[in-house]
């Protein structure tokens, strides 16, 4: 399979796609209003703890407190606290890929409630972005990530990527691990590990445990909160944990983050070098590999599938909702045959469209109908199968008799649209607008509420170009009609800036608002 990384740079954001035989896999997209937050470590102080919800919120230093959950203090609780001078209880762990122990594992082994209390000093990592009126997500479990390897301070333990299959490799890496692993350290090695020797494990190690004691050296000369330290650029990252041998290229159009990966690259692992080329078309590179075709349809709320049927994907509070449409009839004999294909076609796509864009938390599928019980299994079956190829942590729930299927996907960070889309000022991201009629009845009310109560008759109507028309058309307009219906003075006044589906209304000889 060949398996490409496009990277396109601007002036004003960078964003990385990963293809599979031409296809759109991934996609990333790095700017300077969402700049990646997952990896940074911060010195904290403790701002409340809610015992009631197993919680304490860690001022940090962002727009909203840091949340940690208790189930997110880990083992080393006591070690990291000894840094700062502070005795503390300690509490389980899980680690930065979930090699060493699952979530609900580490829920599982939590039996009391830490000693934290209001104003207390506490070193954190960031495990999950902002989302929508949410703060980041923390954990006190310190994790490190290099090239080939994660740095564990005070956890003692070694792990292996579950994407090294081989059982002699898995023993080979890990008996280098036990050799190179520094005192009171955990070790998790890398899927870039696979085939690499000691030396470059070693180097790598090197450079995270100098890593680590800046981060010790300047916690003991600044005070919370403070950011003690930053983790790589979206872009960056991604090289750093998806470049590995199964990847036939790297194109990037900027010389100078061309320049900034090879020599990073050559760095760490020099025999990747001479996979990565400088584009230098004049032709815009993702136009060049058909790439920003797919973006297009990854922005959509409804995309297609290749027999005629399609999905629409919706964004709610709560849960993502996605619907499966064939687009086409069929005769009855034939629309348990149909539907199966339909729902299988959109089974792929739909997994395809979650790592695309990113999408976590709870999902439900509505799929087309199937009668036989053997066909649902079949649907469960390929969710199943192409939610392998996905890094994120996945949940699934066979299908109902209603064609519902419910899953959880790890959310890490703002889905894609989210992050490079913002919230319509009009219509609040709902999509709906108000209907130029219901915003005239409005002005009528207030007009009527007003006469009874106003003392000036000469006043100022402010509204969008858009609705202006509506009320001057006819000979007989409905300005005109509230002019003699209310015995007021009305001047009309375009406004560009207001909400179409608002208006104004000021005083003609002084400009005060009145509504």
């Amino acid at each position: 399979m060949q398996k490409e990384i496009i990277i396109n740079s601007s002036a004003t954001q960078n964003r990385v796609a990963i293809t599979e035989e031409g296809t759109l896999v991934d996609f990333f997209v790095d700017n300077p209003e969402k700049r990646r937050m997952v990896g940074n470590i911060y010195l904290g102080k403790v701002a409340r703890v809610l015992p009631g919800i197993r919680a304490a919120f860690i001022d940090i230093g962002l727009k909203h407190d840091a949340f940690l959950h208790f189930s997110d203090i880990g083992d080393s609780f006591q070690e990291f606290q000894s840094v700062l001078d502070e005795e503390e209880t300690d509490i389980s762990v899980d680690d930065e890929e979930n090699l060493v122990n699952t979530k609900e594992e580490t829920e599982k082994k939590v039996t009391s409630i830490p000693k934290l209390h209001k104003g207390q000093d506490i070193i954190v990592q960031i495990i999950k972005e902002p989302v929508a009126n949410k703060g980041v997500r923390i954990s006190s479990a310190i994790s490190i990530p290099g090239r080939f390897c994660v740095l564990l301070p005070f956890d003692n333990k070694i792990g292996i990527s579950k994407k090294i299959a081989d059982f002699k490799e898995r023993k080979r890496l890990k008996t280098l691990a036990k050799g190179i692993i520094p005192e009171n350290c955990g070790l998790i090695i890398r899927t870039a590990a696979k085939e690499q020797d000691e030396f470059s494990l070693e180097s790598d190690l090197k450079y995270l445990v100098r890593t680590w004691n800046k981060i010790q050296t300047k916690v003991k000369s600044t005070d919370p909160p403070m950011l003690l330290y930053k983790d790589l650029s979206t872009t960056t990252s991604v090289i750093r944990d998806l470049f590995t041998s199964n990847v036939s290229k790297v194109f990037i159009d900027s010389k100078s983050l061309y320049k900034e990966i090879r020599d990073y690259i050559q760095l760490v692992q020099p025999e990747l070098s001479e996979k990565i080329e400088y584009y230098k078309s004049r032709m815009p590179i993702y136009e060049t590999f058909k790439i920003e075709e797919q973006i297009k349809t990854l922005m959509g709320r409804k995309v297609p599938i290749p027999n005629g049927g399609h999905i629409v994907i919706d964004h709610t509070e709560a849960m993502t909702v996605i619907d499966v449409n064939s687009g086409r009839y069929a005769a009855k004999k034939e629309q348990e045959l149909n539907s199966l294909k339909t729902d299988l076609e959109a089974s792929r796509e739909i997994v395809r469209q979650l790592r695309l864009r990113d999408i976590g938390g709870l999902i439900v599928i509505d799929f087309i109908d199937l009668e036989e019980d053997k066909n649902r299994k079949k649907i469960y079956d390929e969710l199943r199968k192409e939610f392998k190829k996905d890094r994120a942590k996945i949940a699934i729930l066979p299908m109902t008799d209603f064609g519902i299927v419910q899953i959880t996907r790890q959310r890490v960070r703002q889905n894609i649209v989210q992050s490079i889309n913002e919230v319509c000022p009009y219509c609040a991201g709902t999509g709906l607008m108000t209907k130029r009629s219901t915003v005239i009845h409005d002005i009528d009310e207030w007009f009527k509420r007003y006469k009874s109560e106003g003392k000036y008759r000469s006043l100022v109507l402010s509204v969008h170009p858009s609705l202006s028309n509506d009320l001057k058309i006819g000979l007989l307009s409905t300005l005109r009609k509230l002019q003699f219906k209310y015995l007021l003075k009305i001047k009309l006044e375009d406004n560009d800036n207001i909400n179409p589906q608002e208006f104004e209304v000021k005083v003609a000889k002084t400009g005060e608002k009145l509504n």
